[in-house]
């Protein structure tokens, strides 16, 4: 059956721009004839009318490249965008198995960057850190990405707290238990009576992109639940690494066991 005439021309206007956006290098009309099949009148009324929606535009010599409308909506997508929807799903199940902040962060510029976070369920705790910068020395998350590969800060590490470690020897025996335990603790030395749990988040070739913490009071994040909130985040950073694998054959749904269960 052949294709209504709108419909038709739909295929043929995406058939052109797919040919264009899927080369490396500009395509020249001639290109676009052998790519597409299509008849050069037909072509020409194309391009020209992808080009007056910025969708295409030309080269110096006369070739057809990604226009502004393509390149500008690009730009305007950060990598992280992946990132967080994917994993917005596994940190939303973390938020209610413990009830406190979760966070979502990555490493850019030179500070630890939170781009996605769950609020807590409590008033106490209950503290906005998105796009807030935090130091890796005395962060879980910051501390993550530094026992995995970011390099550690220069200069003096300053005191946040009573317990911030700013000794480079005490940290670097504070990332060693990181690489070893899987998972970064921090107990008040980003804020007094403020404790994180920090883990990894590994891509497939073992390279850490992305750090999952829960945070939250001294009060209800003592020594005896902190294991269990350990083991929890934990689970939810192997879940977001599992889901950001291209090869997965399905995203899976989030299976952390209830923070404080046996």
């Amino acid at each position: 059956m052949t294709a209504p005439m709108g419909t038709q021309a739909v295929d043929r206007a995406a058939a052109v721009l797919t040919a264009v956006l899927g080369s490396t290098d500009p395509v020249t009309f001639a290109d676009l004839v052998a790519r597409t099949g299509l008849p050069k009148s037909t072509l020409s009324r194309l391009t020209t009318s992808l080009e007056r929606n910025a969708l295409l535009q030309r080269t110096s010599v006369g070739a057809w490249q990604p226009g502004t409308a393509i390149t500008d909506y690009a730009l305007s997508v950060r990598p992280e965008d992946d990132l967080v929807r994917i994993a917005q799903p596994f940190l939303d199940d973390l938020g209610a198995l413990t009830g406190e902040t979760v966070n979502l962060a990555i490493p850019l510029a030179g500070e630890v960057r939170q781009i996605a976070q769950v609020d807590s369920t409590y008033l106490l705790g209950a503290v906005n850190w998105l796009d807030r910068p935090v130091p890796f020395h005395c962060s879980a998350l910051g501390r993550v990405f530094l026992a995995y590969g970011t390099p550690m800060p220069t200069g003096r590490l300053p005191k946040l707290t009573e317990r911030t470690i700013t000794s480079r020897a005490e940290l670097a025996d504070a990332l060693e238990r990181v690489r070893s335990e899987g998972v970064a603790i921090v107990d008040s030395e980003l804020e007094p009576g403020l404790v994180a749990v920090a883990a990894p988040v590994h891509s497939s070739d073992d390279t850490v992109v992305a750090a999952v913490s829960v945070s939250g009071p001294s009060v209800r994040l003592t020594a005896g639940e902190i294991p269990a909130v350990a083991r929890a985040v934990q689970a939810t950073a192997v879940q977001i690494a599992l889901a950001l694998r291209p090869t997965r054959s399905a995203i899976p749904n989030p299976t952390a066991r209830k923070a404080g269960a046996a």
